[in-house]
């Protein structure tokens, strides 16, 4: 099937994908001057005594931005703020599909990170959270961190949900191969925002082993071109504790997993060889993975994963960001914190049961994953359940 093709008849006979609907018909007069004047100065009056009563009497409960620069549009790059309309619309049509949150696209004409980090600030109270999407790294980290203070929570999915939906699928990788994720060594190749968020939930996890490639080789803490780059000097803190040098074969040798969040076709299947026994390979570059799966097979992977929807074991943020953010505003949470996070790896993961070499991670379209999700962040931001991740492995 053509996807282009059916993409823009589909586009063009509705003109995007969502729209605003009313909740109340306005179909006389009683109705008109109880929802608008006189009627509404009343609820305004009310709001401004008592601003939490904004969540009671305004869309505000269950409102989200989708706020992008067009930087960083997954596959496309810099295409700007018009271009990157029509995925944002997207973004906010899996809100409503999966978690019935009403999304908005916000896309931004500036590229200048105050500019952004003021106007979300500036239109943060007609919202309970605010999802940023596809600014470019290093930017889209201070942008976040800044906003995380703003009194709703505010999460940049590229990194977080493409973090947690790793994590749920490395806990039911490792099932499957019996190894143990504190004495497993994982090579991510890509140092952007979903390597670096991925690397740092991994060792929140407990894994203790890493080495990060970025297009110029290992990172290592006395590599001349990083001393500037304050997040990638972390990166070097993190990992590569034998402060090894090259390129990603080298990397690559008695690795376990490798996740690829990095380029098309960038690791070759006689690397593959080089791994300890039953390698997994989570290749999610898209639409291009850093290799195919029936090429990492033959070259002796024992799993493999894709962000694809056209090969078994897809990872795909989608698993993850609508309930994240459903059970954050219904939890009215002031941010989503790393507990939250967490949680909602555990709850992904759980939701397999018995995982398989072809089927360890949920299906994006099973609507009962993302409630799962939203009760466990719900509850790990009420702090009912206590997550933590010794007695989760112990199951």
């Amino acid at each position: 099937m053509d996807y282009n093709k059916k993409a823009i008849a589909l586009y063009k006979k509705h003109r995007g994908k969502i729209e605003i609907k009313l909740k109340v018909p306005i179909s006389n007069k009683q109705t008109l001057s109880t929802v608008y004047t006189p009627g509404v100065a009343e609820i305004s009056r009310q709001i401004y005594k008592d601003e939490k009563k904004a969540y009671e009497m305004t869309m505000k409960a269950n409102s989200l931005a989708v706020v992008s620069d067009g930087s960083a549009v997954l596959g496309l790059g810099n295409i700007g703020a018009l271009a990157a309309i029509p995925v944002m619309e997207g973004k906010a049509a899996l809100f409503k599909k999966f978690a019935n949150i009403d999304a908005f696209p916000i896309c931004i004409k500036t590229q200048n990170s105050e500019e952004i980090i003021k106007l979300v600030k500036n239109i943060s109270p007609n919202f309970a959270a605010i999802n940023l999407e596809d600014i470019s790294a290093p930017r889209c980290f201070e942008i976040e961190k800044k906003l995380q203070n703003i009194g709703i929570p505010v999460m940049h999915d590229d990194q977080h949900g493409t973090a947690v939906v790793v994590l749920a699928s490395l806990i039911n990788a490792l099932k499957i191969t019996n190894k143990n994720i504190t004495n497993i060594k994982i090579v991510i190749n890509g140092a952007g925002s979903a390597g670096y968020a991925i690397l740092k939930l991994l060792h929140s996890a407990g894994v203790k082993d890493f080495l990060v490639c970025d297009t110029k080789g290992v990172i290592y803490s006395n590599r001349s071109d990083i001393k500037n780059n304050a997040y990638k000097q972390d990166i070097a803190r993190i990992t590569n504790k034998k402060n090894i040098d090259g390129g990603l074969p080298d990397a690559l040798k008695n690795a376990d997993i490798f996740i690829g969040v990095s380029a098309p076709n960038v690791l070759k299947k006689e690397w593959i060889k080089s791994m300890n026994k039953k390698p997994i390979i989570f290749a999610l570059a898209n639409p291009t993975p850093e290799i195919f799966p029936t090429e990492a097979l033959n070259g002796g992977a024992f799993i493999v994963a894709t962000g694809r929807s056209d090969f078994p074991n897809q990872i795909n943020n989608a698993l993850a960001f609508p309930g994240i953010f459903r059970g954050a505003i219904d939890a009215r949470a002031l941010r989503i914190t790393k507990k939250m996070k967490l949680a909602a790896s555990f709850a992904i993961a759980s939701f397999i049961k018995t995982p398989k070499r072809n089927n360890f991670i949920p299906a994006v379209l099973n609507k009962k994953v993302h409630l799962a999700v939203a009760r466990a962040v719900k509850n790990a931001a009420e702090q009912r359940d206590r997550v933590c991740n010794k007695d989760f492995f112990a199951q």
